[in-house]
């Protein structure tokens, strides 16, 4: 008797090991699942965030263009506030790191990212001035091609830029090749063409295409050569060069503004018919644009936010319909479809393809799995019902 009552013991003890075991992946499940419905739902925010502020600066600098003729002034404005980037950071640094530095080492920290020396003057002209270059005509070109054609066509065409980075990367950097990759540039190419067509040959909408398109072109440029000579930034050193890449600004742009004022380039009559709400405005929601964009990926996935770029473009086109006189013919909408569907087929990740072949094999291995299951069935009915219709000799006894 005490045998048969102590031998169930380790059964029972495996028992409960297994029930521990389950109990630890349901909860390492359970916080997976909380965790990226977190992201999405950050995602979801971000992805707003990005299309209201990008779809608001562009409408905003058309507004502005109607009282204040001046796209490089406006440029210049808007990358002075690139410089409220790093004590933005750091003031989140503060409130989320447990171990809290003191701005002047906080600074000394990130500045290792431009080497040992850290920000040295040769580095700030090597390093830092040609991206702030960069940095002014893609946002310059971008601003004077809204002068010249509708914000619809200027917000899709600058979604090509991502087909751009695709094509110097693997030239550049030597990436990964990729025949998904390419059909998107071909999309990228062939949208521009027939944008180039949809409105005719005239010059106001060949020049404003090729101002936009010199903006992506810009814009790709930038993202590839900061690959290419500074690597990836962490947070603090990525808000550290785009408020360095403000002062650059300051210092040697600033006198490009006043020459195209004296020569009555980019002229006013006063400074009292300056809209200074607009101009604050528009910086306002590029700075969030950009913030957005480059710190966004600490709570949420990269293409959510990419998605937010694309979306502006059919709220860019809503408010066309209503503020201007655009005409939708089915070129421009094919064009808008092509350049559109590049761009989403540029999100897709490296290993798409081997990711869609395991969900194909995961398939075909159910569907072999559920016919053997289902011929069972169907037999085991056949016989419940042929032993049903034979009639029973013990019924006939009585």
């Amino acid at each position: 008797d005490e045998r048969s009552r102590e031998s169930p013991a380790p059964a029972e003890a495996q028992m409960q090991a297994g029930a521990e075991g389950g109990g630890r992946v349901n909860r390492c499940c359970w916080k997976c699942s909380v965790t990226q419905v977190k992201k999405i739902f950050w995602g979801v925010a971000v992805v707003l965030g990005v299309c209201s502020s990008w779809s608001g600066s562009t409408q905003l600098a058309k507004l502005t263009f109607k009282k204040f003729d001046a796209p490089f002034t406006l440029t210049w404005f808007a990358t002075n506030w690139n410089f409220l980037f790093f004590p933005l950071y750091y003031l989140g640094h503060v409130f989320k790191s447990a171990e809290k530095q003191s701005p002047k080492q906080r600074y000394r920290e990130c500045c290792r990212f431009f080497g040992d020396n850290g920000l040295t003057l040769k580095v700030f002209f090597t390093k830092a001035a040609p991206f702030g270059v960069l940095w002014t005509l893609t946002n310059y070109l971008y601003l004077h091609a809204i002068k010249k054609i509708n914000t619809t066509d200027v917000s899709v065409l600058f979604c090509c830029n991502k087909a751009f980075v695709f094509l110097l990367s693997w030239i550049v950097l030597r990436d990964r090749f990729m025949g998904v990759r390419i059909v998107a540039a071909i999309f990228a190419i062939a949208g521009i063409v027939m944008m180039t067509y949809a409105d005719g040959f005239h010059s106001h909408s060949v020049i404003g295409i090729a101002l936009v398109v010199g903006s992506a072109s810009m814009s790709a440029l930038y993202k590839v050569l900061f690959k290419l000579l500074l690597g990836s930034a962490k947070f603090g050193e990525a808000a550290l060069f785009l408020s360095v890449l403000a002062v650059f600004n300051v210092l040697f742009v600033t006198c490009i503004p006043v020459i195209l004022y004296f020569t009555k380039v980019e002229y006013w009559s006063s400074f009292d018919i300056v809209p200074w709400g607009n101009l604050c405005g528009f910086s306002i929601l590029l700075l969030t644009f950009n913030i957005l964009l480059n710190f966004g990926i600490a709570i949420t996935y990269p293409t959510l936010i990419s998605l937010g770029i694309v979306l502006s473009v059919p709220v860019n086109a809503v408010v066309d319909h209503y503020t201007s006189e655009i005409v939708f013919n089915s070129v421009r909408v094919i064009a808008i479809i092509i350049i559109g569907l590049g761009f989403l087929l540029l999100l897709l990740p490296e290993e798409w393809d081997v990711w869609v072949i395991k969900l194909l094999t995961r398939l075909k291995v159910r569907k072999k799995e559920e016919l053997p299951e289902g011929n069972g069935d169907i037999a085991s009915g056949l016989t419940n019902k042929s032993r049903r219709t034979r009639p029973s000799m013990s019924s006939f006894a009585h």
